[in-house]
């Protein structure tokens, strides 16, 4: 009974240790942050849902101003927002340690869209000008920041030279107000199928700046790759654009709090792999979704997903169910291990354990019988009897199962061993007193 007790105990130890300190389950819900509705991120954010729905995880799509907005929700610790999308070169260091990119989705261009008779190349050529840089909270306006800071322009909200006039305007926006005339150039920073800067490629009176200094920018900013457009790109029918454009970019990135299950990273991994692994106009089939570092460190679970594809069971059995078989394993292996050294040592510990009941009282007898068998005069008889007394009914006591009869078996007949030899002192003793009382009657005759 105390051993299926013992059992009991240390499978019920090993469960709960399982429990609490094992990773739990996967989320069925997680929080995406997009951007503006009318953007590519919410657009690829509904497509996100779609995929992971059929895996049965829901994804709930939080709207916001964009990339910059999305880092300040994945920051804050009072949003419930898991995963965002992003772009490089945002994040400031050391508040973005506890953030990991899942993965590179696709290059967001730098598109410098201006109204001139002239032709610009450089950056520094819009000193004076009206120029839109998106919003507050996007992306666009906070790459915009340095790359002017970089070419001495005036910081957006700042005082600077020659009068450069920073428009707070993006999206459609900001190409209403270039095509109307009321700005001069406008930024934007976004994958090539974005409607607003379709619309703006396609507009004749707005030009694209090439930029001279493509091959400069990737030396200064790390985050950023130099790009090329090739000629009728756009629209081989209109010739869209009319010529090579040398261009800079970033890449948007699927961003996660660092404690985001694994099991989740991987199905957005496989969800990005299926949603951008395509070709693009700038980027080659299979190219993306990538686990190369762009700023923001890369969760091991990704590059490892990434590197070396869903496992066995994920391959053969549905999410739900390899996850929880994935889970029994961790569990149901260290029990094993411990599980099946323990049933062979059991049959071992139940005979120490019987043994040792019976084997205990050997000593105390051994006592007792060397006491018995080394005194010669003064024998405690009364003691030596109640003694073994005392050690016979304790022996009676004992429970032994029948393969262990012979032990208590012979430790009774040792018990009827050392009564005898008590008997045996006692038989002397009273043999030395009758001698010592008849002894005076002799002298006296």
């Amino acid at each position: 009974m105390r051993i299926a007790v013992l059992v009991t105990a240390v499978l019920a130890v090993l469960l709960w240790a399982a429990a609490r300190f094992l990773e739990p389950g996967p989320p069925r819900r997680i929080v995406l942050a997009s951007g503006a509705e009318s953007g590519i991120y919410h657009g690829y954010a509904l497509r996100y849902k779609e995929v992971l729905g059929r895996q049965g995880v829901a994804v709930d799509v939080r709207m916001s101003a964009g990339a910059v907005d999305n880092l300040r929700l994945l920051l804050d610790p009072k949003s419930d927002v898991d995963v965002a999308f992003m772009q490089g070169g945002i994040a400031t260091f050391p508040e973005a340690d506890t953030l990991v990119m899942l993965a590179s989705l696709y290059y967001e261009p730098v598109w410098i869209l201006y109204r001139d008779a002239a032709t610009l190349t450089r950056l520094n050529e819009l000193h004076g000008k009206r120029i839109a840089v998106g919003t507050g909270g996007s992306g666009t306006r906070a790459l915009a920041v340095q790359l002017f800071a970089a070419n001495g322009l005036t910081s957006p909200g700042g005082e600077g030279r020659d009068n450069t006039d920073i428009v707070a305007l993006g999206g459609s926006d900001a190409l209403h107000a270039l095509k109307a005339g009321a700005i001069d150039a406008a930024l934007f920073v976004g994958g090539a199928d974005t409607p607003v800067i379709q619309q703006g490629l396609r507009d004749p009176a707005i030009k694209l700046m090439s930029l001279v200094h493509a091959d400069a920018y990737p030396r200064r900013f790390p985050f950023l790759t130099k790009l090329t457009l090739p000629l009728g790109t756009v629209d081989l029918a209109v010739n869209v654009p009319g010529q090579d454009v040398e261009m800079i970019g970033t890449k948007a990135m699927l961003v996660a709090r660092h404690r985001l299950h694994p099991a989740i990273v991987d199905l957005l991994v496989d969800a990005a792999r299926e949603i951008h692994g395509h070709q693009g106009y700038f980027e080659a089939a299979g190219e993306f979704p990538g686990t190369t570092q762009v700023d923001i460190p890369v969760s091991p679970y990704a590059d490892q997903h990434k590197r070396f594809g869903p496992g066995f069971l994920h391959r053969h059995l549905p999410f739900w169910l390899a996850t929880l078989v994935e889970r029994a394993i961790i569990v149901i292996v260290p029990l094993i291990v411990i599980l099946v050294p323990l049933t062979n040592f059991l049959p071992q510990f139940m005979r120490w354990r019987v043994r040792s009941r019976i084997y205990r009282w050997y000593g105390t007898l051994a006592v007792l019988e060397r006491d018995v068998a080394t005194r010669h005069e003064a024998f405690p008889v009364d003691r030596w009897v109640r003694d073994l007394d005392r050690i016979e009914q304790a022996v009676a006591r004992i429970r032994t199962p029948a393969s262990f009869a012979s032990e208590a078996y012979t430790l009774r007949e040792h018990i009827g061993l050392v009564r005898g030899a008590i008997l045996a002192k006692a038989g002397e003793s009273l043999r030395a007193v009758q001698v010592d009382e008849a002894r005076p009657e002799v002298t006296g005759s």
